[in-house]
């Protein structure tokens, strides 16, 4: 018996190895991510995420139903406030004219429940100093953000997304207690239906900088004292399961490459379905590669997505998410 030539004979040709394939890309698994902002009149390209646009409302909609007609089934939506909105509090987060309400009221009106709108529910886009919650002073004399008065602002704005008709909220400012809070605030509202994805495994990472640029953040400094730290693994499984003890209905990984290890390990005990997300970063880095000739775009693409989704992702936050779905409907994988 030729043991050794056996694994190379169900590689020998595109059916054969379509047939034996143990992990697939479908539209269904991406998430696209979209920015919709304040005062402009027509889409603006990202400068440091070229094809990637902050939105006025009308052509967010239109984006929105560019990736239902490819496939896709779930939209994450940030808002991009003026800057003359942006206070210490956040609280254009939860105006109900704020533009990220009226980015999600606006979708919900025009595709109903054929889409899934999830919106980002953390003030960083909000603050006039750029942190994920209002600032106070520690008993060192150190200004760090404030912890519950994140939370309860979060509650406010999880509560004015479900009004504006938001089918899932995500609180990505890893504060302690956001899940369980949340969920207490939806349901006393009436909003039981809603659900929550919780962004669980966040770290202090580099790769969110073209993110920066693309919500006009105002942020100076960093996160480290409440995203996590690149350097740990087990701290990550601890967050998730605190998340899971509190309710939430999805869980998070993020960002995706640089924490495929952290992604298997939360897939491989986690109850609920897991997500990642592929980064800004990440998403700059691939197309500046490609740019430059350095890289075959699509074959890379596609790669980086199957190796998130075999490392155990059950959802895929993507910018490439329409332009994906529309290759696979091609069958092009």
């Amino acid at each position: 018996m030729d043991l050794i030539r056996r694994p190379r004979r169900l590689r020998t040709n595109p059916a054969m190895r379509d047939i034996v394939a143990e992990t697939r890309l479908h539209p269904e698994d991406m998430i696209q991510v979209l920015f919709v902002r304040d005062g402009i009149d027509a889409p603006q390209e990202i400068p440091s995420m070229p094809g990637q646009h902050q939105h006025t409302v009308e052509s967010l909609v239109r984006a929105v139903g560019e990736a239902v007609a490819a496939g896709v089934r779930c939209i994450d939506l940030f808002g991009v406030p003026l800057d003359a909105d942006k206070d210490a509090e956040g609280s254009a987060a939860w105006a109900e004219d704020g533009i990220l309400n009226r980015g999600i009221r606006a979708v919900h009106d025009e595709f109903g429940d054929d889409v899934v709108i999830m919106a980002d529910t953390c003030l960083d886009e909000f603050t006039s100093h750029g942190h994920c919650g209002p600032l106070t002073q520690n008993r060192f004399g150190t200004t760090v953000v404030d912890n519950d008065a994140s939370v309860a602002a979060y509650c406010r704005m999880a509560v004015s997304q479900a009004r504006a008709g938001a089918h899932v909220v995500s609180p990505s400012g890893m504060m302690d207690g956001q899940i369980a809070a949340i969920r207490q605030a939806l349901d006393e509202e009436g909003f039981e239906e809603v659900s929550i994805m919780a962004y669980s495994a966040k770290y202090a990472s580099a790769f969110f900088g073209p993110f920066r640029d693309a919500v006009g953040s105002s942020l100076q400094g960093d996160r480290k004292t409440y995203q996590q730290d690149p350097a740990n693994r087990r701290e990550s499984l601890l967050e998730t399961q605190l998340d899971l003890e509190e309710g939430a209905d999805m869980v998070m990984v993020k960002p995706a490459m640089a924490y495929l290890d952290v992604l298997r390990e939360v897939a491989d005990f986690s109850s609920v379905p897991v997500a990642a997300y592929q980064v800004s970063g990440e998403y700059a880095m691939i197309e500046a590669a490609a740019a430059n000739g350095w890289v075959d775009r699509e074959r890379i693409v596609l790669e980086a997505l199957t190796g998130i989704r075999r490392a155990g992702a059950d959802l895929i936050f993507t910018y490439y998410a329409t332009e994906v779905a529309g290759w696979l409907r091609a069958g092009r994988r």
